[in-house]
């Protein structure tokens, strides 16, 4: 079937858009999607998961990705990285009145001087001081970067709400936001009841932001992003397939990273890059289960999702998510999806 980005669009009232965390990560809301829809709350979370089941997380940690400062002629420039190459450089988006040239230096929050090296497609190629590691200087230096649909800017309690407690990698410039809902109370909780955990990788690029801009999705080309699978990870996947029990992708990025592994149908340890587009009527080799939050209208997200849970149940359950005043995106409330076929 040819799929358009109409297909994948929906109402969508302003109010509903979360704009801060909850007092508590587990105070969310979480609607349980199947046959029938059901309306709980994240701690309800064992309930829906069994001895044997495995958890599998994105260990991925937020980097202070955003920067303000000038060009060497004086304009004005915001810079969002979007992800580190080695050491000291990086691709970035950068906001300017006049894009930046070849050789034009920046100097970012009065205290960094980048220089502009060239064009990478959309991004641009920066370098940034030697001497020190480029994600130390941005922890130093950086600011936090909020989705674009929070209207406001980074304060002290997103520096922990926007991260996961179990965050360990730095490389992301946006939270893999399921995970945002577990504490370690319930990871405990978990782990009594016999409920495995295990961990991939996968830095989540400014990318995941950009609107879809065909109208025909067949010529939509996904943003790349790095991944790492263990082989713990993939071994703790086959032990759970064996037993019968569940594999439960915690976020879509813990699901990208676990179906580009396995694009042969079985998971495969490794580090690489994903461009993995996953529409409708895509065959899903490792995920059993999913627990996300609410997607944007047209967005890849919402794409993925619907091929997983399949189009007409995700629109219902999205209506009734609205109908029931959820909260969206980021710092809203939580799914849990069951893989179906339509």
């Amino acid at each position: 079937m040819a799929w358009t980005l109409d297909d994948f669009d929906y109402p969508l009232p302003q109010e509903l858009i979360a704009q801060a965390p909850l007092d508590r990560r587990t105070d969310s809301r979480l609607l349980q999607v199947g046959p029938q829809l059901a309306d709980l709350h994240f701690a309800d979370l064992p309930a829906l998961l069994s001895p044997g089941d495995l958890l599998v997380f994105n260990d991925t940690r937020v980097i202070h990705a955003r920067l303000f400062g000038t060009k060497d002629t004086g304009g004005q420039v915001e810079v969002m990285i979007e992800r580190p190459l080695g050491a000291h450089e990086a691709l970035a988006q950068i906001r300017a009145s006049k894009s930046p040239k070849p050789g034009t230096r920046l100097m970012l929050e009065g205290a960094l001087e980048v220089e502009v090296l060239g064009r990478a497609g959309e991004f641009f190629h920066l370098r940034f001081p030697a001497g020190e590691d480029l994600v130390v200087l941005l922890e130093r230096h950086g600011r936090l970067p909020l989705p674009p649909y929070i209207e406001r800017a980074a304060g002290n309690t997103d520096e922990s709400r926007y991260q996961t407690v179990f965050a360990k990698n730095p490389g992301s410039v946006a939270a893999p936001t399921a995970g945002l809902h577990f504490d370690e109370p319930l990871l405990a909780r978990l782990a009594q009841m016999g409920v495995n955990s295990a961990f991939v990788t996968l830095n989540v690029g400014a990318g995941t932001f950009q609107p879809v801009r065909v109208h025909d999705l067949s010529e939509h080309k996904m943003h790349t992003e790095a991944y790492f699978v263990p082989q713990a990870t993939v071994d703790a996947i086959a032990a759970t397939k064996a037993a019968g029990k569940r594999v439960v992708c915690v976020g879509t990025t813990s699901m990208r990273a676990l179906e580009s592994c396995a694009k042969g149908g079985q998971a495969v340890a490794g580090e690489a890059e994903s461009d993995l587009f996953i529409l409708p009527g895509y065959h899903f080799n490792v995920a059993d289960a999913l627990i996300t939050n609410f997607h944007l209208p047209k967005s890849t997200l919402l794409m993925l999702v619907s091929a997983f849970a399949g189009m007409d149940t995700i629109r219902r359950a999205y209506a009734h998510a609205i109908a029931e005043r959820y909260r969206f995106f980021s710092y809203g409330d939580a799914m849990f999806l069951t893989r179906t076929s339509e």
